[in-house]
């Protein structure tokens, strides 16, 4: 949102908004700034199982290039890595799946298609 459109709603300059915003910035409490790009209405959650003799930071690093991927979380439990996809069809879910199964060091996969996301 631009800052004239902040300062309108908080009924203050947009200097106080840039300056706030600034102090908020340089005290870590905001980290960074992104853009969320909506994609296609099919997303489904992915769980991963790594072989372990294959360091799971390069199957993550290997995954966060995969088509599709928005998040990719390394997990504990049964399944080692998790990654979100969203995509325009399920055809294309399908294709970002069997790329990650491509992935040297994925021994497994589990996927699950997200029905409703609440906010």
């Amino acid at each position: 949102m631009p800052f004239l459109e902040i300062a309108k709603k908080l009924g203050i300059s947009e200097g106080s908004v840039r300056r706030r915003v600034k102090k908020m910035v340089e005290s870590g409490t905001i980290a960074r700034f992104t853009i969320e790009v909506r994609r296609g209405g099919v997303k489904a959650l992915t769980l991963i199982v790594i072989d372990p003799n294959v360091p799971t930071e390069r199957v993550v690093d290997s995954l966060s290039k995969v088509g599709g991927a928005q998040v990719i979380y390394e997990i504990t439990g049964e399944y080692d890595a998790a990654t979100v996809i969203a995509a325009d069809s399920i055809t294309q879910v399908n294709k970002s799946i069997e790329e990650i199964r491509r992935i040297p060091g994925v021994m497994k996969t589990y996927t699950t298609i997200i029905l409703r996301e609440v906010h």
